[in-house]
């Protein structure tokens, strides 16, 4: 199939007044003057780059241009919760996704500079760990493999939500081109890289507590998993499943015995959390101003949840929540009443007077509610630095995927009957981990 070339958007703007364009304000310059490969030698400048490559896990929730957290992305196309927010208007990209009336002007158009600006940085950093220095030859090799690893995570996210899109793996020159492959090339180039990754065994299933947020080999398992089962790509569904399982078999991971428990600060990282993107209001430089991209917390809480908050719930009055993504009430009434999870998911202030916003029902997303706990320590704006981490894998979805590559791939009533394991004071006995 011939592919078409495009030009990444942005990149030389210039162009479009006729004017001639220079590629200079994309080398990476040294603020020390020194020549980057002078400069890229030791471990703690080399962390430097892949901290970079990093950091835009962060950026979606507002990145300074357009709110579109993965949670709200994820959700507003489903049957589970409105849109909510001030009016139909009011981050109007949503509205239309929810309606299924996207267009050029009004989809998800922030990720895509969010994650090929991760997938720039992934680029620089495999490069700077092939150059010589004094970092150690395990160092340079674990930098590589989480940045590649970084990498299929940002390419799976724009083949998500895009499906066909410029794909390279060493970073643009003039004139900034890129073949653009269809989301069946894009998964072709993607899987083997994955492979290659997995078998390199040099992640740890686990890292330390003090290295909590780097990309592990569970993770890349969980990546795996989520790709094939999302492409139906039969072939690969039992290397997925074995996959599962050596996450089930490994002592690092577990259901964390308190659903409630899970989604407190408490709970981040406990022995259930696979990956999670790090959220903090300590010293938190995320702002008004241009500072969004900044490190600190999230937003996430203060764009689902109720508008001028009175008081109560462990939330201060004076509070101030944007009232998007309300649940709603068929997706409450889907919870038995001794379902336990059912409280901790949602959040029921059906008893409190505030501001209501457009498509309101006084249910909000439970698990990232907002409280006056996990701002207290921000310096600057609160309602944009929450704490709350942003959960990717969970040990409970490994045990959904197994279950239903067992069924895909001809496993027994009984094998898949092992994984109906029920959390101890968190489900009702009858009902599955979610």
């Amino acid at each position: 199939m011939k592919k078409h070339i495009i030009i990444i958007a942005g990149f030389c703007a210039a162009v479009l007044m006729l004017a001639s364009c220079s590629d200079e304000f994309l080398e990476v310059k040294n603020p020390t003057g020194e020549p980057l490969e002078e400069y890229y030698t030791t471990e703690e400048t080399l962390n430097e780059a892949l901290t970079s490559a990093y950091a835009p896990l962060h950026w979606p929730d507002w990145d300074g241009t357009a709110y579109n957290d993965l949670t709200v992305d994820g959700e507003i196309m489903g049957d589970d919760f409105w849109v909510g927010g001030a009016n139909a208007t009011d981050n109007e990209h949503w509205h239309k996704l929810f309606n299924f009336e996207g267009n050029g002007n009004q989809t998800l158009a922030t990720l895509w500079g969010d994650f090929y600006s991760g997938i720039k940085r992934c680029n620089d950093a495999i490069k700077y760990a092939g150059w010589p220095g004094k970092a150690s030859d395990s160092f340079r090799r674990s930098m590589e493999m989480q940045a590649r690893l970084l990498r299929v995570y940002y390419y799976n996210i724009l083949w998500h939500y895009y499906g066909n899109v410029p794909f390279y793996l060493e970073n643009l020159a003039l004139p900034y081109t890129a073949p653009q492959l269809t989301a069946d090339e894009i998964y072709n180039q993607l899987l083997p890289e994955l492979e290659e990754i997995i078998a390199s065994n040099v992640l740890p299933m686990r890292w330390e507590a003090a290295e909590s947020g780097r990309v592990s080999q569970a993770f890349a398992y969980m990546l795996y998993a989520e790709m094939v089962m999302y492409q139906n790509d039969a072939a690969r569904l039992p290397q997925a499943l074995k996959y599962m399982k050596q996450i089930i078999g490994d002592s690092s991971y577990s259901l964390n015995p308190d659903f409630a428990d899970l989604w407190s600060e408490n709970g981040e990282w406990c022995s259930e959390s696979i990956f999670e993107i790090n959220y903090n209001d300590d010293q938190a430089q995320r702002d008004w101003g241009g500072a969004a991209i900044n490190a600190g917390g999230t937003v996430f809480p203060t764009l689902c949840s109720p508008n001028s908050w009175g008081g109560g719930e462990g939330w201060d009055s004076g509070n101030d929540g944007w009232g998007f993504l309300p649940v709603k009430l068929e997706t409450y009434n889907m919870y038995a009443e001794n379902d336990k999870r059912r409280d901790v998911t949602i959040w029921d202030v059906r008893g409190y007077t505030y501001t209501e916003r457009y498509q309101d029902t006084h249910l909000w997303h439970g698990k990232y509610r907002p409280q006056s706990a996990n701002n207290k320590d921000c310096p600057t704006s609160k309602n944009l630095n929450y704490n709350n981490n942003k959960r990717i894998y969970r040990y409970a979805e490994t045990l959904l995927n197994a279950a239903e590559l067992l069924l895909e791939t001809g496993g027994s009533a009984s094998a898949i009957s092992t994984l109906y394991v029920p959390r101890a004071s968190a489900v009702s006995p009858q009902r599955r981990p979610p």
